[in-house]
């Protein structure tokens, strides 16, 4: 019925609109407002002719331009998903719409940390787990015991018994779910042996909002610092622009495997301060992203005691902890490595930051994570707080990952077997490719990497012909980017060149992941390996 009525009054419109072509309305004749026509309309603009004086009018021309936008939005850059990105998308579009148009069949895209993007299977249980509690239905009915782990089945009704309403579709406090982290906290007290509080953490849209909160507390204005790594991911310098402050680097130590120097922080946090700058905290990233290093505990030591005597906030970035690759290091979180030292909650302000786009999990669309906040007091955790409500809440599906990936199966548990493979053949794999890569950047010629200890990168560096600098010079482009840009045309690879996350002057390098699936690596290592040689030969000195 619905449709005949609709059908029939789109008749008499557009009849309407013929009529008023032939015989024009006088102004003091009623005639349909042209915002609820075209409304009306909009799913039938194929055959319907609709007057120009109905249609929507553009904005004035000078309204909004990029010269009168936000400046800090225009000094922000992020490029993971910059320019080298953007022409790998028209590339891959011109391969379907014209194959066999390019040198190459497809793209292969080692520009960001994206798992399941390229072919990284979710871990079952998590996805049992969330599926359930979506569709609650089906927890009654008989076929879910065969469909369904039986401790997938308890652990949904766990979860949904802490949800209001149980329902993944409303609101929840905007800490998170009280339950969820209450989950986290205790995954929190078994990997540090440590007590955490539930109260001290707040579920976000991964980590990255998290990032943002912080910087939006911490800085007031240019004249506000954050120490931060360079290389370093570039969330942390576009939040510091986006937010006006002033990004105080310190460099990694690139022939010690990017080792993190307590020296260097040092001066460079006095060279701040005696440009009036004030320094309110130090970021940190382990494993590290870009460059692949994992901290000795030793040296995270020092790094507490200098934040603890500087009065800095410590900003610990762990997203990346589950990825070790290497038997001489392992992960020390730094909440862990702080209450070791005999520091407590009065003694030095920490935000770790934790998210289910990385690790063995890789769920990047889920947008889960967390911040454990510890060190401030009642009346900034107020602010923090409030903070949060702004935005509601994180979304429940991540908070839901949040909780399981810090408390997985255990031993006993019907998943735990088939989770242990899972997520052991997932590292194992990343581990192997990681190794290849790195063998294959070592090989080549003006190439040197250093050993991906964790994360999902490798950051080699490259010693540039003094004909391929001028040659991007001449093309306005940075060196390593010009070598990239060249890189992708050629090879469909697409990498991020090193000058988007910051690096010594005078040095070039790229970011390259290691997660394209495994039977994709040797093609990968076989293109870029013929692509630089052919580069060196044609800007050799």
């Amino acid at each position: 019925m619905r449709r005949f009525v609709n059908g029939r009054l789109r008749s008499l419109i557009v009849h309407s609109l013929q009529q008023t072509k032939q015989h024009p309305i006088r102004p003091h004749q009623h005639r349909t407002p042209p915002l609820l026509l075209s409304r009306f309309l909009s799913s039938s603009t194929s055959f319907v002719d609709v007057p120009n004086s109905m249609a929507d009018k553009s904005p004035h021309p000078d309204t909004v331009t990029v010269d009168n936008i936000n400046p800090k939005v225009v000094k922000c850059e992020y490029a993971v998903r910059g320019e080298i990105v953007i022409l790998a998308g028209k590339l891959q579009e011109q391969l379907k719409a014209n194959p066999g148009s390019l040198p190459f069949d497809e793209i292969l895209y080692c520009n960001i940390g994206n798992p399941q993007s390229l072919g990284q299977q979710p871990i079952t249980y998590f996805r049992e787990v969330l599926a359930l509690c979506d569709h609650p239905a089906i927890l009654d009915k008989s076929e879910t015991q065969g469909l369904f782990s039986a401790d997938s089945i308890e652990r949904a009704w766990e979860i949904l018994d802490q949800i209001p309403g149980r329902a993944t579709g409303a609101y929840s406090h905007s800490q998170g779910i009280k339950g969820l982290r209450d989950s986290i906290a205790a995954g929190i007290e078994a990997r540090d042996g440590y007590p955490s509080d539930p109260n001290d953490l707040f579920l976000t849209d991964g980590a990255s909002p998290a990032v943002h909160t912080m910087m939006t507390l911490l800085i007031r204005s240019e004249k506000d610092g954050i120490l931060c790594p360079i290389p370093q991911y570039p969330l942390y310098s576009a939040s510091i622009a986006l937010h006006g402050g002033t990004l105080v680097p310190y460099y990694l130590d690139e022939a010690s495997g990017w080792g993190l120097e307590i020296s260097d922080l040092r001066k460079q946090l006095e060279d701040a301060r005696s440009k009036g700058v004030s320094v309110r905290a130090l970021v940190v990233i382990n494993p590290g992203n870009p460059t692949g290093q994992v901290l000795a505990e030793d040296n995270q030591r020092q790094i507490v005691e200098f934040c603890k005597q500087e009065g800095l906030v410590l900003l610990a970035d762990e997203v990346y902890q589950e990825n070790i690759y290497v038997p001489d290091k392992e992960f020390h979180s730094f909440k862990k490595v702080t209450r070791s030292m005999g520091y407590g909650e009065n003694d030095i302000a920490l935000v770790s930051f934790q998210s289910v786009s990385k690790g063995y999990y890789g769920e990047c669309g889920k947008r889960g994570g967390y911040m454990e906040v510890t060190g401030f007091s009642p009346e900034v955790r107020e602010q923090i707080y409030k903070m949060a409500s702004v935005n509601l809440c994180s979304n429940i599906s991540g908070q839901i990952l949040a909780s399981l990936v810090m408390s997985p199966p255990k031993v006993g548990d019907e998943s735990y077997e088939l989770y242990l493979a899972e997520k052991g053949g997932i590292l194992s794999s990343l581990k192997r490719r990681a190794k290849t890569l790195e063998d294959a950047l070592n090989s080549l010629e003006g190439v040197t990497c250093n050993r991906a200890e964790g994360a999902m990168y490798l950051f080699p560096r490259i010693e540039l012909p003094r004909k391929a600098i001028h040659a991007a010079e001449a093309a306005k482009t940075a060196p390593d980017a010009f070598y990239c840009k060249r890189l992708l045309n050629a090879t469909g690879i697409v990498v991020v060149p090193g000058s988007g996350f910051g690096q010594v002057p005078g040095t070039w390098h790229f970011r390259c992941t290691i997660l394209p699936q495994e039977d994709k690596i040797p093609a990968i290592v076989d293109r870029l390996t013929e692509f630089h040689k052919k580069f060196m030969d044609e800007f050799r000195d």
